[in-house]
């Protein structure tokens, strides 16, 4: 099984151009914000668009909610797709994924800026950032079980194959999610902070925590998630590495469980060694 990748900014027409890029690169199967997509049905997942707030959304699309993985996994190794398109917002997330789902490695990642002009892109993201509206790469009909009271209007995309091929891979559908009627959310970088000094004060080796520092990395204004520093003493006796890379994991799952955040790195400085003082015996 082989596995390619499908990246931009949230709102550029993605999900749109989808089942071309999945045409074009001869993948039979999509994972797609939460599902498992296959010969124009949701196979297994489900959608990160049928939550009701945007965190949720992110959760449910990088599958770190409870048994979602675990399901589509099962629904992989059920259907034993030839090769598996995964889109997503940075490499980052849909290197995260693939590994949340323990599949191979990515061989070829495909940029929506390499497949559309600038026009196409700020036409999609007119729309998603005005009026809400998201594509899913599947027949209306496939999502109503799912998204009873959300579809807006089917719609198709017809490429030049046979009638079977148009079927399978040339129908999308749009809807709006429930949480695009709530406006913008915003986490201060002091929630994140507070998280951050939560899990690394619990941790009985570390004597004292300074710095914690939240940097996001920005591209054309869209924020692609995070970067946490921040310096520690620890108390001597321990291996460091080992303690240092599990710190690291708690944070990292901690903050993205909380925010719905991508944290690309959690750096962690060890500025000093504390040695208990020896007790003098009279």
């Amino acid at each position: 099984m082989d596995v390619i990748a499908l990246v931009g900014p949230s709102g550029t027409g993605k999900s749109h151009r989808a089942l071309q890029v999945a045409r074009e690169h001869n993948a039979d199967a999509i994972i797609d914000d939460g599902i498992l997509i296959k010969d124009g049905h949701i196979v297994a997942g489900e959608s990160a668009k049928t939550e009701k707030s945007k965190i949720m959304a992110v959760r449910r699309a990088i599958f770190v909610l409870p048994g979602h993985a675990d399901d589509v996994r099962e629904a992989i190794r059920t259907i034993q797709p030839h090769r598996i398109l995964v889109i997503g917002t940075s490499e980052n997330m849909v290197h995260k994924i693939t590994k949340t789902l323990k599949l191979p490695s990515i061989q070829l990642i495909v940029r929506i800026e390499d497949i559309a002009s600038r026009r196409e892109i700020e036409t999609a993201q007119f729309h998603r950032l005005k009026e809400g509206k998201h594509i899913i790469p599947v027949p209306t009909i496939e999502l109503k079980p799912h998204f009873s009271g959300f579809l807006v209007n089917p719609l198709q995309s017809i490429f030049k194959q046979s009638n079977v091929r148009r079927r399978k891979l040339g129908e999308k559908s749009i809807v709006r999610p429930v949480f695009s009627y709530y406006g913008k959310l915003i986490i201060d970088d002091k929630v994140i902070q507070a998280i951050v000094e939560r899990i690394i004060k619990a941790r009985e080796f570390v004597k004292s925590l300074k710095n914690v520092t939240v940097k996001h990395l920005l591209k054309n204004d869209e924020d692609h998630g995070l970067t946490i520093s921040c310096e520690v003493v620890l108390s001597y006796g321990n291996h460091i590495p080992t303690l240092i890379q599990q710190t690291q994991s708690h944070v990292r799952d901690a903050v993205e469980f909380t925010t719905g955040m991508i944290v690309h790195a959690v750096d962690i400085s060890v500025r000093a060694l504390y040695v208990e003082p020896r007790r003098r015996i009279f």
